[in-house]
């Protein structure tokens, strides 16, 4: 089998263990993923394919002042000569840069249909064209004067562009963002003349911090507007590390009808967020009456967003009612912040900060200053050298007539005559008989003495860093006149306010306020019945099963569930399934596993307080306004373990606690010696031999203990045989006491 693997194709075949082919394949794609698609590069801001867009369509010629051309032809060029990609991801990543609601500064100018914030997608590349945007040609300028290196294509058959001179900080500007293999990129679109501010700042001042250069740029400016919420601390700390987040909100307005009445007017959204999504969850809101302030909303948007809001009534706050939109809808909305590019000339990813960021672009803009300059430093040396030539031309007229009519190798006799090079030599041989007059002799030496003082310049600028930042800083100064804060479309879009303070929003503003009644059953299925049932009405269960706890509240109240592992778990009422059919498992919508069972349901009263035990006879006095839990797996309150079970939960109003245990013994003692507790054991409640607790209650000492027989109710007042101290044994219980040992 070796032999047959010496010749042709077969003998390129390479063995070697699966993992570690796999693991090297896996690696070189995941960085063709980061370093070719992904990331984008710190220096012009873009990843490879928009970076082909905008050179395709500048070898097309399709500069601002030209007419359009067809998107599919666009994007057939891109994919035949550069980029071989599906045409669907060439033309989404054309759109995206012509669309002003997802760029900031656009780079494509689209004409036809491109798309809108609604969510709208872009008509077919057939029927849509495009051309360059004034920014684009910014960002192109002095490509062809060697400014930036070329690369061959995917085919070999021509070349294309490494990086481009990027007059415009576009990675800042016009933000990124990407999946790769491993790592992510998200940068938000920031203000241009923010940027030519704090770049110029960092030229001055290379090792500025970066508290200095939030001063220039303050955060994000997104196409969309809205309003950058967010402390200027949590800015300065995302733009030092690299990481964070951006709080966006609505831009919004009140605006008076007749009557006293009102109604609010949203004007921007927050950025990525699609407008026709957003009404419709509001509008889904209001149907649920999960936002009881909202009566209506119209979306009576044209080119602007107008989004118009209309509360129930004048007595509504505004902020109140924006406060609960903010929090159910993407009214606010939060933008991340992931700085990973690819630095080192495009080859290595990193995360960076602002100043990073700033410094590549600047370092980047240096280079392309040099190679600028020493570009045309060549251009014009070599036409000096032909005006030389001319001169020498124009000096010896007629000797060079008679050499070229008389000579057989007129160019090497002019050379040994004159001392000319072959380039001022082919010059001369090249030139027309219409040049021979008197005044281009004129014009030539005009010519030459201004490139010769253009070439003293330049040398200048390549022999004097300080000169070239100057140069740098000037370019900076004129970008920001193009786009400054004074014009269309560098005027800053996205409000800058602080961090917003706590509105304090009622349930009932999020939950319309109904009277229901709460249905569970003894095997734990819950519902939530409209209106205050009876304790006699007739409800239906599964077969089987039976009621367990029947309880009158309201939609807004919330529900205290205490189980056998000692957790409180939190449930809002307007949560709970509605009374159609025998509802839901309880322990299921509050992740409580099936080894532990309820103890019991009670309508939230943080004004109240609870008395917990468990079955050895521990307990103690729970605030209920600490006993709320914020998430599905509840709030550890009693401390219980090996076979203890929390076993008595019970609202604590009197004097005195009575426990009873299951050696059927009654102590009573002064409620003052439990203490009050918001997690723990507890106390020893009473004393067993053995067994443990049946039940505890609290009462109020004068008024008598009371107890259940069927469905009488006992009272006994003569308690004094009974009194005594927490955790002593008791006595039994007096005559007609339950033999289930309960007071209910």
């Amino acid at each position: 089998m070796t032999d047959e693997l010496t010749d042709g194709p077969a003998a390129e075949v390479r063995r070697a263990p699966f993992d570690e082919a796999l693991s090297e394949r896996y690696l070189a794609y995941a960085l063709s993923t980061i370093t070719s698609r992904s990331l984008p590069d710190a220096r012009d801001g873009l990843k490879p394919v928009h970076r082909r867009l905008l050179y395709a369509m500048r070898e097309l010629k399709l500069n601002p002042a030209s007419g359009f051309k067809k998107c599919a032809r666009i994007v057939g060029d891109v994919m035949g000569k550069y980029h071989p990609h599906g045409d669907a991801a060439i033309y989404e990543a054309m759109v995206r840069l012509a669309q002003d609601f997802a760029v900031r500064y656009p780079l494509v100018d689209g004409q036809g249909n491109f798309g809108s914030i609604d969510g709208d997608n872009a008509a077919a590349m057939r029927y849509t064209e495009a051309r360059l945007t004034e920014i684009a040609e910014l960002i192109l300028d002095g490509i062809d004067e060697d400014a930036i290196d070329f690369r061959g294509t995917y085919d070999g058959e021509g070349e294309e562009p490494v990086v481009l001179p990027a007059g415009l900080p576009n990675l800042l500007a016009n933000g990124a963002s990407g999946i790769a293999v491993g790592m992510a990129t998200s940068i938000p679109p920031h203000n241009a003349a923010e940027l030519c501010d704090a770049l110029i700042h960092l030229i001055k001042h290379p090792k500025a911090t970066i508290e200095k250069l939030v001063e220039f740029v303050p955060g994000p400016d997104f196409p969309t507007g809205g309003v950058l919420a967010e402390d200027r601390a949590a800015v300065t700390e995302a733009y030092a590390t690299g990481r964070g987040a951006f709080r966006m909100r609505a831009k919004w307005r009140r605006e008076e009808l007749k009557g006293g009445q009102y109604q609010i007017v949203i004007t921007e959204i927050p950025y990525q967020v699609q407008k026709s999504r957003l009404v419709e969850r509001i509008a889904e809101l209001v149907m649920e009456r999960k936002i009881a302030m909202l009566a209506d909303i119209h979306d009576e948007s044209a080119e602007d967003v107008r989004i118009v809001l209309e509360p129930k009534s004048r007595n509504v706050e505004p902020d109140v009612l924006m406060e609960t939109l903010f929090r159910q809808t993407d009214l606010e909305a939060r933008f991340s912040l992931n700085m990973n590019v690819l630095m080192d000339g495009g080859r290595v990813p990193k995360l960076v900060n602002l100043r990073e960021a700033l410094q590549a672009f600047l370092d980047h803009r240096h280079e392309v200053l040099v190679r600028r300059t020493e570009h045309r430093k060549a251009q014009i040396e070599r036409r000096m050298e032909i005006l030389e030539g001319y001169i020498v031309c124009y000096l010896n007229l007629d000797e060079v007539i008679r050499i070229i009519r008389e000579e057989d190798e007129p160019k090497q006799v002019m050379m040994r005559t004159f001392e000319l090079t072959e380039l001022q030599a082919d010059s001369i041989l090249n030139m027309r008989l219409r040049s021979l007059r008197k005044l281009e002799e004129f014009e030539i030496r005009k010519e030459h003495d201004k490139l010769a003082e253009e070439l003293e310049g330049l040398i200048a600028l390549l022999d004097d860093e300080g000169l070239r930042w100057k140069r740098i800083a000037e370019q900076l100064k004129a970008l920001k006149k193009t786009v400054g804060p004074d014009t269309e479309l560098g005027r800053r879009r996205t409000e800058i306010a602080d961090a917003p303070q706590a509105v304090e929003v009622p349930l009932e503003a999020m939950i319309e306020r109904e009277p229901i009644t709460v249905v569970c059953s003894k095997k734990g299925w819950i519902r939530a019945m409209k209106g205050h049932l009876a304790s006699d009405a007739e409800i239906k269960f599964k077969e089987g099963d039976g009621p367990r706890f029947l309880l009158h509240a309201q939609t807004t109240d919330r529900l205290l569930v205490f189980a056998t592992n000692g957790r409180f778990y939190t449930i809002g009422c307007d949560k709970l399934p509605g009374g159609r059919g025998n509802g839901e498992p309880l322990r299921l919508m509050l992740d409580l596993s099936n080894e532990h069972e309820f103890v019991q349901l009670l309508v939230h009263d943080p004004a109240r307080t609870l008395l917990v035990a468990s079955s050895d006879g521990r307990g103690f006095l729970a605030p209920e306004k600490e006993l709320v839990a914020q998430t599905r797996n509840g709030k550890q309150v009693l401390n219980v373990s090996g076979k203890v079970e929390a076993a008595i939960c019970r609202p604590a109003e009197g004097d005195h606690v009575a426990v009873i245990g299951r050696n059927r013994k009654l102590l009573i003692f002064a409620r003052d010696e439990l203490p009050e507790m918001t997690r723990g054991r507890g106390v020893m409640l009473q004393k067993y031999r053995d067994g443990g607790l049946s039940d505890a209650k609290t009462f109020t000492l004068k008024d008598g203990l009371s107890w259940r027989i069927g469905e009488r109710t006992r009272t006994e007042t003569d308690l004094a045989g009974w009194i005594g101290k927490r955790a002593q044994a008791g006595r039994m219980p007096p005559a007609g006491f339950p033999r289930s040992n309960r007071f209910d």
